[in-house]
């Protein structure tokens, strides 16, 4: 590992993802999104802008029947994700592309996926404050590729009646379906993340699938904290090795997630 790397673990330390230091560093978001799809046994799965490929290594150690391709633009994180794979004995279920989402049909064929995750970039392209990093601007901004890019390129990816699963900010929960519903992928589960009980919605989780009738399910609020730097108890399970339901119940203590700020 490089001196400017860290290794950081999750999941009661089932997962190990190496990470820069002054670079791109995953956040709960991304956790939740691992815990998010409901997966039925060996499918393969794709993960859109895979990052240092905390998602893709998290499904693969976590559901052991399924494979996971990660897409990533940057060459330095898709060579971390590769070196993760191999630290967490997942080399012949997780894969890494160096690729652009607005470009997928040069890298694969159409339709050879289940299931598609995408924690994509929140902010759009000239909002905020442009950070100098270049790991950094490309996971919060829009840059090299917006909302619809990457939610096309999970129609392509997908067969029909596959699943598209992202996280994404509450305030732009209307923004997301209605991109969602334009490229063919309709709502089906939506989840909204709460950071303490009776505030504000901050994120949303949502399912859609490709080529499927209207019908929406909104499920519980997802709560993360009972009180400042206490997880609840659904939170701390979401975030533990062991398994949930599809409701996301579980009750063991987690490990402290990493740290990315959005």
């Amino acid at each position: 590992m490089n001196t400017g790397e860290t290794i950081d673990r999750v999941f009661d330390g089932r997962v190990a993802v190496i990470q820069r230091r002054g670079g791109y560093r995953f956040a709960l978001d991304s956790l939740l999104l691992a815990r998010f799809p409901e997966l039925r046994g060996r499918e393969r799965i794709v993960d859109l802008g895979a990052g240092n490929g905390v998602v893709a290594l998290s499904l693969a150690a976590l559901n052991p029947g399924v494979a996971v391709t990660g897409v990533e633009l940057q060459e330095a994180m898709v060579e971390r994700a590769e070196r993760g794979a191999v630290l967490n004995d997942l080399g012949g279920r997780v894969r890494m592309v160096r690729g652009d989402v607005r470009e997928v049909e040069k890298d694969f064929s159409a339709g050879g996926f289940d299931v598609a995750v995408c924690n994509p970039p929140y902010r759009p392209r000239r909002s905020g404050r442009v950070n100098p990093d270049r790991e950094r601007l490309l996971a919060r901004h829009e840059v090299e590729g917006t909302l619809a890019d990457f939610v096309g390129a999970g129609v392509y990816l997908l067969r029909h009646r596959g699943r598209m699963c992202l996280v994404y900010p509450a305030e732009r929960a209307v923004e997301l379906f209605s991109v969602m519903r334009k490229q063919g992928v309709e709502p089906r589960r939506a989840r909204f993340v709460h950071s303490f009980a009776g505030g504000a919605a901050t994120l949303i989780l949502a399912e859609g699938v490709k080529g499927a009738r209207t019908s929406l399910t909104v499920l519980p609020p997802l709560v993360i904290y009972r009180r400042e730097d206490e997880y609840t108890d659904e939170m701390a399970g979401l975030l533990s090795a062991n398994p949930v339901s599809s409701d996301g119940s579980a009750t063991t203590v987690a490990t402290s997630p990493g740290a990315r700020d959005r």
